[in-house]
């Protein structure tokens, strides 16, 4: 009976919220006034001038951070306000929140007096850079904005032709105005009654459930169409099929009594038998007379077809990229870094690829057999940002062939930079993504999985997922995917049951979380430790 009650009461607030919203006054009192004859509660709305006031306070506080070139303030009010929706689903706000980006990394550069910080505007560029790489990259494809993929890069924006636009006085107004703008129309939008949003959401989706219905009914068309073809020519040719039989079992009856089967008899029932494109030229090219010819073409129509060659890449010069990748400069390393993960990445599967790998593992590109200070593997270690995280992603890319695994597990220190790197790595999401992803792929093979079980990695693993909101999806999948491979071993599960208690709360927290991409890691995980004595009577402790 209560909870008829609340909704009743929140039904009857929506509908005085609506006649609010629609200015039906006299309509307003009476019902309000009925309501409180009856003794009907009604649920409190938050009301239209109070809503008109935080969006106004809100609008202005974007607007000051704008006008300040107040990067954090201003991105943590678009993000708390600007549902997600609409800062993904809406072209003009993702087109706006792009050139938002690009206002506050030169803000330092238009408006400072005299030289600005260096260490506040590489601060800047470098979350301009980032926002590129992770949300921005969905604009990578769109001629208006791929020349802005390339100022992080550039020494001195202000001089360069590509972004002289940007550095005139009437750009920032400009796109202070559309901003402007873009705020009034979302207030206006959210300050839509609740009623008339929900009857909007439900006529959307059943106008949505019609479109796919309708969808999946043209494609089912299409199918049984297709279908139904394939099934007469099946057919036409079965009925085909059988009357040659029997013609070829007269005609085996025949020469029994002596008969001869003529070469033109021959051809005749072999041009039947294959398909209509090549009927033709059969029967003016091939002669029927030699023995086994009409067989040996028979079986070369049933042969698969062999796939157009994919021509091997030009060799490179891997000791000059050796070189250059340990003494050229941080610029040079991170592009050459780019190029030789996307020839491996872009490369065709199959022979091409294992081309391009083996030619890598053969040169020993990343000196995983070489004992040397300086390394190509140091460049995990790089001062660079950048460098950092191209040395990352050109590793995560070799974990991902099997063969890659096993160059890189030649060298133990690879392991122990990548762990190392794990833990120390603050600055760069990506590069730790990178690093992570290229541990979850190590730990598919036995000895690498029991160097980090004996390495504690299951302690950082578990610390970090205590937080999970705090990590992007692919940290999140991706941790406990590497959990879970530790967690089938003894060893690891012997691990576990040291902070048990711990390991049991954070991987059930995790069953309850909204990204469904990692039930099955967290339900393998849960599944393995359980089989120890100790963990579950942990978990039976904990059961209230």
């Amino acid at each position: 009976m209560g909870d008829i009650l609340a909704h009743e009461s929140e039904l009857l607030g929506l509908v005085k919220e609506y006649l609010d919203f629609a200015e039906f006054e006299d309509t307003l009192k009476t019902f309000s006034k009925e309501c409180k004859i009856k003794g009907k509660p009604l649920c409190k709305t938050v009301g239209g001038s109070f809503r008109d006031s935080k969006s106004l306070t809100i609008q202005k506080d974007l607007v000051a951070a704008f006008d300040n070139g107040d990067q954090k303030v201003f991105f943590d009010l678009w993000e708390e306000h600007i549902s997600s929706s609409i800062r993904d689903g809406d072209s003009f706000a993702q087109k706006l929140e792009f050139y938002l980006h690009i206002h506050f990394a030169i803000y330092l550069l238009k408006y400072s007096v005299g030289r600005p910080d260096k260490e506040e505007l590489d601060e800047k560029i470098s979350y301009f850079k980032t926002y590129l790489e992770t949300k921005g990259a969905a604009l990578s494809q769109t001629t208006e904005f791929l020349p802005f993929y390339a100022l992080p890069f550039v020494p001195n924006p202000m001089v360069h032709p590509s972004f002289k636009e940007l550095f005139q006085d009437s750009w920032t107004p400009e796109l202070k105005l559309k901003l402007i703008k873009f705020l009034a129309l979302i207030s206006k939008a959210s300050n839509t009654p609740k009623l008339l949003t929900i009857y909007k959401e439900n006529g959307q989706s059943n106008k949505e459930i019609l479109q796919q219905l309708h969808q999946q009914l043209v494609e089912a068309e299409r199918r049984s169409v297709t279908y139904l073809k394939r099934y007469n020519k099946i057919q036409a040719d079965y009925h085909n099929l059988i009357g040659v039989t029997a013609e070829l079992v007269d005609s085996l009856e025949a020469t029994v009594s002596g008969k001869m089967i003529t070469p033109e008899y021959l051809q005749s029932v072999c041009v039947r038998l294959f398909s209509n494109q090549m009927r033709q030229s059969l029967a003016h090219s091939v002669d029927f007379t030699r023995p086994g010819t009409a067989s040996t073409m028979l079986r070369a129509s049933l042969a698969p077809v062999k796939l157009k060659d994919v021509p091997l890449l030009p060799s490179l010069d891997y000791e000059k990229l050796k070189k250059d990748l340990i003494l050229g400069s941080d610029r040079l390393k991170a592009f050459l870094l780019q190029a030789l993960r996307w020839r491996l990445t872009t490369s065709h599967p199959g022979e091409q690829r294992e081309t391009v790998l083996q030619a890598y593992i053969s040169n020993d590109l990343l000196d995983c057999y070489s004992h040397n200070q300086r390394s190509v593997l140091q460049l995990l270690h790089s001062t660079s940002d950048v460098v950092r995280q191209y040395m990352a992603r050109l590793i995560n890319a070799f974990a991902s062939l099997a063969e890659g695994r096993l160059y890189l597990a030649q060298n133990t220190k690879v392991l122990q930079m990548l762990e190392g790197r794990l833990k120390e790595e603050d600055k760069d999401i990506i590069t730790r993504e990178n690093v992570l992803g290229a541990l979850q792929k190590f730990s598919l093979r036995r000895p690498l999985q029991t160097a980090m079980i004996q390495d504690g990695l299951i302690f950082w693993l578990v610390d970090v997922l205590k937080d999970p909101d705090c990590l992007s999806d692919y940290t999140l999948e991706y941790s406990v995917a590497l959990l879970m491979n530790l967690c089938l071993r003894s060893t690891g599960k012997n691990m576990c049951a040291k902070v048990a208690g711990l390991v049991l709360k954070v991987l059930s927290d995790l069953l309850g979380h909204e990204n469904h991409e990692i039930q099955p890691y967290v339900n393998g995980a849960l599944y393995s430790i359980l089989s120890v004595p100790s963990i579950r009577e942990e978990a039976r402790a904990m059961v209230p």
